[in-house]
């Protein structure tokens, strides 16, 4: 039988007694519950809090599970039941649109498409399930980024990389394209990743109201743009959709 690793043990039950205990925790507490050392005991809740598994109440000085562990938890849970719920919406998008339909997560500072419905046509097209796009620049990633706490601190935290002369780089302007996305509820990205292309996403709630992901339209600026403007009636569909997929999730409307 392998070897167990002590600092795993003690990092694991000192999560499992934040959630299962009261909401916040001071350290000796957990010290003295685990039977640790003062030392021992924060250094563990240092290492957690920086990983983003343990947050510090600043005016108490307690702790409590993090925004990432609770993520990560339902994590599993919300991208499959998300795929099955987005099945029926993304498929009736993509033949209404007349584009290709992608459904996206944010992980590991990016977003994962979990979801792809091709464009209903003969042209030739790549199954993009897996694929990681960036959080900065892509539509879908500017709705994670809007939306949820932990990509906001992860699209900020980035180089963003100007992929192209249209790609939003700088903090300041890029704060304020959220505030936009957050004040319409959908985001665009007009040649901002791929020359040529160009996206309008919205986000997707689940019944706690958390955004658990988000949907896009894709397709060729010549089709999904008037002049350099989204078509309305495409950026109507795609919030419809899903607002669609976030009642089936148990959101309620929105």
């Amino acid at each position: 039988m392998a070897k167990s690793i002590q600092s795993l043990e003690r990092a694991a039950a000192m999560l499992r007694l934040l959630a299962g205990g009261e909401r916040r925790l001071g350290l000796s507490d957990i010290a003295s519950s685990l039977e640790l050392a003062k030392g021992t005991a924060h250094g563990i809740l240092r290492t957690l809090q920086a990983e983003g598994f343990v947050e510090q109440d600043p005016a108490s000085g307690r702790y409590q599970l993090g925004a990432e562990l609770l993520r990560l938890g339902t994590g599993y849970l919300d991208v499959h039941e998300l795929r099955a719920r987005a099945l029926v919406w993304t498929d009736d998008l993509a033949r209404s649109s007349g584009e290709s339909v992608h459904v996206g997560v944010a992980h590991q500072h990016g977003v994962l498409i979990v979801h792809h419905v091709f464009r209903p046509d003969d042209s030739r097209q790549v199954l993009e399930v897996g694929a990681m796009q960036p959080l900065h620049s892509t539509a879908l990633g500017k709705v994670l980024a809007a939306y949820d706490p932990v990509a906001h601190t992860e699209a900020l935290e980035a180089e963003r990389e100007a992929f192209t002369s249209r790609t939003v780089t700088g903090p300041a302007e890029f704060e304020a394209v959220l505030d936009l996305t957050r004040a319409r509820g959908w985001a665009a990205d007009v040649e901002e990743t791929w020359e040529g292309v160009a996206a309008v996403a919205a986000p997707i709630h689940d019944r706690r109201r958390m955004p658990v992901g988000a949907v896009a339209i894709t397709g060729g600026v010549e089709r999904v743009c008037e002049g350099r403007e989204l078509r309305s009636e495409l950026v109507a569909a795609v919030r419809e959709c899903a607002r669609s997929v976030s009642r089936d999730l148990g959101a309620g409307r929105f």
